[in-house]
């Protein structure tokens, strides 16, 4: 039974028995104070079996020590075995990166100050490049519209008659001035030339001085009047001025800026959809004020349309623009979606919270676009979505 406790640390060691009282011999005092209560215990009585010494700490639990190691060397093993399995199991032709489909998004608004008239979709409705969304009202805008065609209108009469000139018988009644003018003139010379003679004959008794002065006006102020009706006759040959045309030309232009301007306001008193797209908020309702600041209407284009992923840098050297990769949703299981890498990172930033990836979220990582085709319109702006690329392994030893 000792051999068997001496390699047993279990076995409790057996206390000596009680023998009768007698006469004991005197306890001899150690002289070391720290050793050990086992040492200084008083040695047993004359005559009584040996004692079994208490065992040491670290051979009572040595078994304990045996299990501890056990275990502690199962999990580095397990530990080890893990990482060779991930690290051979790890696909070097493929990438999968875990994003969320983005979008583009418009607020549409109106470029004038006016009070909408009506909006013609609701929310959910998809709409078509160039369909009208909503109407502003026109009551005021609409006569002032036509009050600037009637003035572009009245300019362009103007200046067609300034570059047709006179007509013919605007030339010839200047002609017809230009003869009543000259007889007129010829007959007051005549009649100046015979006051002066009869004048001169009677030494000034026949004919006063008066008349003979009257008769000198009478043909200076003809003269005058042939010059005139001869310079209307060259203005009416020549036709009009070059700045006067200029100047008719320039009011026109600005009359037909001013209608132009108008019928502008006109087509944007109607919001059109800038392409294809679908209505996600209506944002004002018939009867508010519109201006270019409140937008009426949001709206999500339906293309182009991508996933924001993240790469992390082991794997930016492998990843270029172009690159194809494949989509898949969790809404569409087994349906894949054609795309290409359209956009990367320049600089790195930290991982957002909300990415996905099988490497240290606390890592730089690099954000990359994968635009996709969706002609059936599945993918919704933030759903979850899986990106597979596929990549040449021998990409980072290429120089």
């Amino acid at each position: 039974m000792s051999g068997d406790n001496d390699h047993d640390p279990t076995v409790a060691v057996v206390a000596p028995p009680v023998s009768a009282p007698g006469p004991t011999a005197p306890t001899k005092p150690t002289s070391d104070p720290v050793a050990s209560p086992v040492h200084a215990a008083a040695p047993p009585p004359a005559g009584s079996p040996p004692q079994a010494l208490p065992r040491p700490y670290f051979i009572r639990n040595r078994t304990l020590l045996i299990v501890l190691g056990l275990i502690l060397l199962a999990v580095a093993i397990g530990f080890g075995l893990g990482r060779i399995g991930r690290n051979s199991g790890k696909d070097q032709n493929r990438l999968i990166l875990y994003g969320n489909v983005d979008l583009r998004e418009v607020d549409l608004s109106f470029n004038d100050s006016e009070r909408i008239a009506e909006v013609l979709v609701q929310e959910g409705t998809k709409v078509t490049r160039g369909q009208v969304l909503a109407r502003l009202d026109t009551s005021r805008l609409k006569p002032a519209a036509a009050a600037a065609e009637a003035a572009v209108d009245a300019q362009q009469a103007v200046v067609e008659k300034l570059h047709h000139g006179s007509r013919p018988q605007e030339t010839a009644q200047a002609q017809a001035n230009v003869a009543s003018a000259r007889a007129d003139q010829i007959n007051a010379q005549q009649q100046w030339t015979r006051l002066t003679a009869l004048t001169q004959l009677s030494s000034g008794r026949a004919i006063s001085e008066q008349d003979v002065e009257s008769a000198k006006d009478a043909m200076d102020s003809a003269q005058a009047h042939l010059e005139v009706a001869e310079k209307g006759l060259d203005l009416s040959t020549i036709g009009p001025r070059t700045e006067d045309i200029a100047q008719g030309e320039a009011q026109l232009r600005g009359s037909k800026a001013q209608l132009e301007l108008l019928r502008r306001e006109l087509a944007d008193s109607e919001l059109v959809a800038p392409s294809d797209a679908v209505v996600r908020t209506r944002l004002l309702e018939p009867g508010d004020m519109a201006s270019p600041q409140k937008p009426v209407l949001n709206l999500a284009l339906l293309d182009p349309k991508w996933v924001r992923a993240y790469v992390a840098e082991p794997d930016l050297g492998r990843i270029h623009a172009g690159m194809k990769a494949t989509v898949s949703t969790d809404s569409f299981p087994g349906r894949l979606l054609p795309g290409w890498v359209g956009f990367i990172a320049s600089v790195a930033e930290f991982t957002p919270k909300s990415v996905e990836t099988v490497e240290l979220r606390s890592s730089l990582v690099y954000e990359i676009r994968v635009f996709v085709q969706d002609p059936q319109d599945e993918l919704r702006l933030g759903m979850p979505a899986t990106v597979q690329l596929e990549m040449d392994p021998d990409a980072r030893n290429k120089p």
